[in-house]
Order: structure tokens, then sequence, then C-alpha cells
């Protein structure tokens, strides 16, 4: 299925419709069933660069570089909040495993925690390790931790009750472009603009494996099915390895015509949805694009 749409994208938990948001700087909820689009949101000032969708509400959560974090309400199709956080571009959202927070990362070299709620800003803290800005941001499934890429090649692990560094991860060159957690807690995986994507063992604080892509093979995005046995990521194809000592490549989809910048399972891994820059949404069944 394909849509006219946007470059950045969730799946809305237990329905079969996904929210995308892009250059357009709007928002769209698209019915997989339906196959059509359920509503649009308007409000941001400029592209959309990350939609989370909430996990037990309707609700959805976007940033854009405009600076503001928006909350929207699905069912009166408005928006509830707007945060302005963060003194630059926002680069990365993240719902806290409670649905009643969201982590945020900024080019101005902070991350923020908010009450989706209230709108209100909890804390905000510096990186002042970093020289540039933060690129994204992650919480792991316990809630207790959470990641961030910079765009000088770090990533590194926070502990959120003491708002401190608790480790780096410091292999990769070029800017951080995408971090996931596994649902297990046991793995996380990133990626830079260096070709390759690393796999961690969080238990052990140590890189298990490294997965060389093609040449100019550039990961816009990350993400691992529930199991923690499937990572799917998101460049020039949409791809899928399973997780093991070999991290095999399992399957492969050549369907957009521009990169794609977003990669999502379904649930009980039934298909995937995509985004691309080339304005499109496509989803896959596990063994052929559809």
């Amino acid at each position: 299925a394909v849509v006219s749409t946007q470059s950045t994208g969730d799946l809305l938990p237990n329905t079969k419709r996904t929210v995308t948001g892009g250059a357009d700087k709007n928002i769209v909820l698209f019915g997989k069933e339906e196959e059509k689009i359920v509503c649009t949101l308007k409000g941001h000032t400029k592209k959309v660069t990350s939609v989370v969708a909430h996990p037990n509400e309707k609700a959805i959560v976007s940033a854009s570089p405009d600076a503001q974090i928006r909350i929207w309400d699905i069912d009166s199709e408005s928006c509830r909040h707007v945060m302005r956080v963060h003194d630059g571009p926002v680069t990365g959202l993240s719902l806290h495993p409670t649905g009643d927070y969201v982590l945020s990362s900024s080019t101005d070299q902070h991350w923020a925690f908010s009450d989706i709620h209230t709108g209100k800003l909890l804390c905000k803290v510096a990186d002042q390790s970093v020289s540039h800005g933060l690129t994204c941001c992650q919480f792991h499934p316990d809630g207790l931790i959470f990641g961030t890429g910079t765009s000088d090649s770090l990533v590194k692990i926070w502990d959120f009750k003491e708002q401190k560094s608790a480790a780096n991860f410091p292999s990769h060159s070029g800017p951080i472009s995408a971090l996931a957690f596994s649902e297990n807690g046991y793995y996380l995986a990133t990626s830079a603009d260096d070709e390759v994507v690393k796999l961690w063992d969080l238990r052990k604080l140590k890189n298990f494996k490294t997965i060389t892509l093609e040449d100019k093979y550039t990961v816009k995005s990350l993400t691992f099915d529930n199991s923690g046995h499937y990572l799917a990521v998101a460049g020039p194809d949409v791809r899928v390895y399973q997780i093991s000592k070999q991290c095999d490549l399992i399957q492969t989809w050549k369907a957009h015509t521009q990169d794609a910048t977003s990669v999502k399972f379904g649930p009980n891994v039934d298909y995937l949805a995509s985004v691309s820059n080339d304005r499109t949404l496509k989803f896959y069944s596990s063994s052929s694009s559809a």
C-alpha cells in the first residue's frame, strides 16, 4: 500500500494505523485497513522530524526544528500542549515506559524530560562532554536508563534518576543517526554515518557484533521487534537481520525511490511499515512487499 505522505513515522499500538510527519509540517494518521488518511494535524512551523504514538492513549507526540514539542489528541484532532523546552531544533523523542513523560534531545546540547499531561518541563540537562548537539535519544524499556547520540560520534547511556552519564560507547565515526533498545533490555543497536550497525550487550557493556553495510549506505532508522530476535534497518533499502552470533540478513525490500527514513514492526511481526523521502508509506508482509 502506498500513500502520499511524509518522512518519519510510528505505529499506533493495538490498531492498524500509522502516524507520519514530514517536510510539509503536517502529521498524518493513515488507516491500513481503510487504506486512506484518517486525519491531518497542523501546527508545526517547520518540517516534522519525530513522531511517537502513545502506547495506551489516543495521543501523538511530535517534534520539529521549530524547537517545539507538541502533544496531540487523536479523537479531537487538536493540539493539547505546545512545549518549548529547547533553544534549538528538537532531534529526538522517546516516551517513558509509563507513558506519562517524554524525553527529548536537541542541537542545543541538552536532553529534557517533560510531563505530557501538563506540558511542563521537569528537568533539562546539558551534555558537557559534547562540542556539538545531540542527534537522537531513546529510553531503555525499564525506564531507568536511556541513550543519547551526538553529532561527534558518541553514544551515551544515562542514569535517569541520577541525571548522569553511566557509560560511553565511542566506537562510531560521524554523527549518530539512530539508537534502538531491544524490548527484553539486553541489546542496544546503534548507527552513524559510517556504514555500520553496532550491536551492544548492555549486560557486559560490550560490542558483540558489527554489521558492515554497503558503501555509502546511510542508516536512518533502527528498530527491534518485540521479541528482540529481529532488527529492522531503514536507509537506501529496508532490511531485517536475525539477531544471533552471525546476525544474518534475512529480508531486503527496495520499494522506495529515495532513502527510507523510518521503519517499524507491526504487531506480532506480521508486517513492517516504512516511510521515505519519496513521500510514500509502504507496508511489507513477512514474505513480500505489500
